[in-house]
């Protein structure tokens, strides 16, 4: 796996940066440019987007802490969380780098249907998290100021028509995942079980067994979870997204005073509920146009827009690429050393 890495994390850099580089090639001015002030408000403001990153990794590694106690420590929290992150960011959006929490997970001491359970309420309490919350940016916010009114561009008229699709599959998602952990994973297996039966749909049969499997084997366990067990993992998940959300605010503070920091808010849920669907690794160079694009009149500065969209790309997510290879080799070398130790145990 370690050999493999390498070209996993020069695609998405050369992606990136590349995109970046087309965009100024095409529209940098010299001028603009030069009007771009790197003063204290944007040291300040970098400092403060850098520390909402920390807060970010601290909301998901309470969350993994919380999930797994007594049998992940803060560190080896934390560390699962990075690697996740590593691994998003490697791995197209649109299938998701979530699934090999499960080896972390395992790696770091925790059995492989605990590790399953965990994993599955964790993505249920993120795919909530966008359940509840977008409605309530949808109703605070207008919509001609969410998505532009008017003479609306293509681009900002395709990025309705994903955002409320994506969003329709995050609902559909959420309401399979809430019935089969916590209301009725039986009656979710038999359907499913049922439905995949079928001539045409039979190859995907194994699979949905071994999900609804694994949905009841959750449902065991968190069915014992006291109210007081989920306000605190559903907190630390909304601590997260906030954060994560908040850099972008951060990064407009530090070169945009006075904009309607309400609305940048707002606007990252769109970016990330499209992102969602992204087939790029870590949707790289679609989050760097994206967010010129989107933000372009909030900012009026092409150049600035693509400056900001870089440090915005460098804090959120070189950062997990550095570190992941980092970590990389020291965690699988783990691994494998537990698979040996394992082998020679049942020998």
């Amino acid at each position: 796996m370690i050999k493999g890495l390498g070209w996993k994390v020069a695609l998405p850099i050369v992606i990136g940066l590349g995109v970046i580089a087309w965009l100024f090639h095409d529209d940098f001015s010299e001028a603009a440019f030069a009007s771009i002030h790197f003063g204290w408000r944007a040291v300040v403001g970098i400092a403060l987007a850098c520390l909402f990153v920390v807060g970010r990794d601290f909301g998901l590694t309470w969350r993994f802490h919380t999930i797994a106690a007594p049998d992940l420590s803060w560190k080896r929290a934390l560390r699962v969380d990075l690697m996740c992150a590593f691994t998003s960011a490697i791995t197209p959006s649109a299938v998701g780098g979530s699934a090999l929490a499960i080896f972390y997970l395992n790696t770091e001491g925790v059995k492989v249907g605990r590790a399953t359970a965990l994993t599955l309420t964790t993505l249920f309490l993120d795919e909530l998290f966008f359940v509840i919350f977008c409605p309530i940016i949808v109703l605070c916010l207008p919509l001609d100021q969410l998505f532009g009114s008017g003479n609306r561009s293509g681009f900002l008229q395709g990025v309705e028509i994903v955002f409320w699709l994506v969003y329709a599959g995050i609902v559909i998602w959420t309401s399979i995942l809430y019935a089969g952990i916590l209301w009725k994973p039986q009656i979710v297996q038999k359907v499913f079980v049922k439905l995949f039966s079928m001539k045409w749909l039979r190859r995907w049969l194994p699979n949905v067994q071994q999900m609804t499997g694994n949905m009841i084997a959750t449902s065991d366990w968190v069915k014992h979870c006291p109210r007081s067990w989920w306000l605190n993992v559903f907190g630390a998940t909304v601590l997260s997204w906030f954060s994560r959300y908040l850099i972008v605010n951060a990064i407009f503070w530090a070169f945009i005073p006075g904009c309607n920091w309400g609305l940048v808010f707002c606007r990252q849920f769109v970016v990330w509920v499209v992102l969602m669907v992204s087939p790029t690794p870590g949707s790289s160079g679609l989050s760097e146009w994206m967010f010129t694009e989107y933000y372009g009149d909030l900012i009026g500065n092409l150049d600035l827009a693509l400056v900001m969209a870089l440090i915005w790309r460098l804090i959120t997510y070189y950062i997990y690429l550095a570190l992941g290879v980092c970590l990389a080799p020291t965690y699988f070398k783990k691994s494998k050393v537990n698979d040996n130790k394992f082998k020679i145990n049942n020998d």
